[in-house]
């Protein structure tokens, strides 16, 4: 291969790398989608502010079936703000909206109650579905449950559709803190989704940083090589 051409297109892999980070998604789904995951990463602010440090929590869900019109998945929460930042947080609750809307939703295990169409607080507005810790009636509440910093909250949920969609889109992801201190005048804050990633298969797609380390890699071996080639050409021209 030509050299030049290689190290061109090397040095494009890393741009592109770097260029583009892992952006927030809707997350498109169909029969062919049982078994993957999907994981989405959210930050913490208040009436539709900035971000707001030592607030961050992870939500993965992987779809396990489709039937008569049901979608079920595994959920897993996990509040990652750091234990050791002076600031805590409780994770009560999480939503998203869904394409085509649902007609009822379940759920077990951590946050194993919901609500539809209801209203969100901090600017977001109604909400197709919510699943929360505590039974409150309405999203905007959120009750003594939940996940505090470090701990991860999992059960099953089910969306359910009068007729059977032939696909479902779901998106605008949100959480729900509260409990929270070491933040001056905040107890209770949002969520919404900064990035999502997703993996086909146990396939995880590759991340950013992990392909920009691979093109780094190629471009080692590649300087290496030539290297090796032009001293390999000096040693027959000395004893030409």
């Amino acid at each position: 291969m030509n050299f030049k051409r290689f190290i061109t297109s090397a040095m494009a892999l890393i741009g592109l790398a770097t260029a583009t980070p892992a952006i927030a998604e809707p997350i498109l789904l169909d029969s062919g989608s049982v078994g993957d995951s999907f994981t989405i990463d959210f930050d913490g602010f208040v009436n539709g502010g900035p971000s707001l440090d030592g607030l961050n929590s992870s939500l993965t869900l992987t779809l396990t079936a489709i039937e008569n019109g049901i979608y079920t998945f595994d959920y897993s929460l996990t509040n990652t703000g750091a234990a050791d930042d002076g600031i805590t947080s409780r994770v009560s609750g999480f939503a998203f909206n869904t394409d085509p809307d649902i007609d009822a939703a379940t759920s077990t295990g951590t946050y194993g109650y919901t609500n539809t169409d209801s209203n969100y607080p901090n600017g977001i507005g109604t909400v197709d579905v919510c699943f929360q810790a505590q039974s409150t009636g309405s999203c905007a509440g959120g009750g003594s449950g939940g996940v505090y910093d470090g701990a991860t909250g999992t059960g099953t949920l089910s969306l359910s559709f009068g007729t059977a969609p032939a696909s479902l889109t779901l998106d605008d992801f949100f959480v729900r803190y509260q409990s929270i201190s070491g933040i001056d005048g905040v107890t209770s804050a949002s969520g919404r989704q900064i990035t999502s990633t997703s993996s086909s298969g146990g396939n995880d797609v590759p991340e950013p940083g992990m392909v920009l380390l691979f093109g780094m890699a190629v471009l080692a071996i590649a300087f290496g090589a030539r290297g090796r080639g032009q001293a390999a050409t000096k040693v027959r021209v000395a004893y030409a």
